[in-house]
């Protein structure tokens, strides 16, 4: 006799991870709540609006304090008097981007750190306010046009990346951990002793992890379009394909982690080494093409690296499906090579 549609295992399955989940908080905060805290917090750190101040030390004396009232003057800095070595010591704790220090023969020495984020930017704002208080001219007038429009800011950028965080924390760790967890917990073993197939096992946890996955997005969606005015400029259903896609492959990672795994330690290790890389090099907060040339090919190949690079193209170069199918073809393989590998190693004990 066949079971029916409610007693399925698969049906039943599905329903208990589905309440399991509910009932786990920290679950739900680092699921829900956490990439939603992410994308407000830096949303609102780089939105558009008043120009963050350049921070400056410059070396106390005569010649100095006349620079330094020159830059308090002309706005957009913040300045810091103080001797060498204490403004050199500022400089190493990341509290000032430049030290200034003027000779008065010798012209301006710049301290900066060519590698700090704002370090050359800052050295160029003062250069440019010392030669224009000695009277330079530019032969050629410039306009500066600041991206406001929506598709060019960088939470535009951002978001992409948030919910690459959400599919990669949720595939990973929502099902990887879920699994580790119940064969701890003997659970695993004692599913062994009923008629139910290993496929409707490792179906139902997909499926309920995917499931969880789709109010997150939309969340996220939703939130980012009325507090920030983000928005898809390739349309939502190519947004929604990609993202269903690579919530298939992160689970299918993640279920692959969990197969063997004995122990939340062993477990652990593995999802820190297969998330590490994606957290670095996937282009969750910057771009990947900052890397060199070299390291490239690698980085196209990491599970998240198409899934974020598919969402940037469709929410702000207006791509289609077709646009990304380099993208979509290498989340397939994964997908495919992950479950088959998973399939055939998975252990209940």
């Amino acid at each position: 006799m066949r079971p029916s549609f409610q007693t399925h295992p698969f049906v039943q399955l599905f329903l208990a991870r589905f309440r399991e989940f509910v009932r786990t908080p920290e679950a739900v905060f680092w699921s829900y709540v956490f990439p939603l805290v992410m994308m407000v917090a830096l949303g609102l750190a780089f939105r558009s609006g008043d120009e963050p101040e350049v921070s400056i030390a410059v070396v106390a004396g005569a010649a100095g304090d006349q620079l330094a009232a020159v830059l308090e003057k002309q706005g957009g800095f913040q300045v810091m008097r103080a001797e060498a070595e204490s403004c050199r010591t500022a400089m190493r704790s990341g509290k000032v981007d430049v030290v200034v220090q003027l000779h008065e023969t010798d012209g301006t020495t710049f301290h900066f750190d060519e590698t700090r984020p704002g370090g050359r930017a800052a050295r160029n704002a003062v250069n440019d306010v010392l030669q224009r208080e000695a009277g330079r001219q530019d032969p050629l007038s410039t306009t500066d046009v600041t991206a406001t429009e929506p598709g060019g800011r960088y939470i535009d950028f951002l978001v992409p990346g948030l919910i690459g965080v959400g599919l990669m924390g949720g595939g990973v760790w929502g099902v990887g951990y879920a699994i580790v967890d119940m064969r701890i917990r003997r659970v695993l073993r004692r599913m062994l002793g009923t008629p139910m197939k290993k496929h409707h096992f490792i179906g139902a946890m997909m499926g309920s992890r995917l499931v969880f996955m789709i109010p997150e997005i939309i969340v996220i969606l939703i939130l980012s379009r009325l507090l920030f005015g983000v928005v898809s400029h390739g349309g939502y259903a190519a947004v929604g394909v990609i993202v269903s896609l690579g919530a298939l492959e992160l689970a299918c990672i993640g279920l692959v982690i969990a197969s063997r795994a004995k122990t939340i330690e062993s477990a652990a290790g593995l999802m820190n080494l297969i998330m590490v890389p994606m957290w670095v090099g996937s282009g969750i907060f910057f771009s990947a093409e900052r890397f060199p040339d070299l390291a490239q090919p690698l980085i196209r190949l990491l599970p998240l690296t198409p899934v974020i690079s598919a969402l940037r193209m469709v929410m702000q170069e207006a791509a289609g499906l077709t646009d990304v199918l380099p993208q979509l073809l290498v989340m397939g393989t994964w997908t495919v090579v992950a479950f088959v590998s998973a399939i055939r190693i998975f252990r209940w004990d």
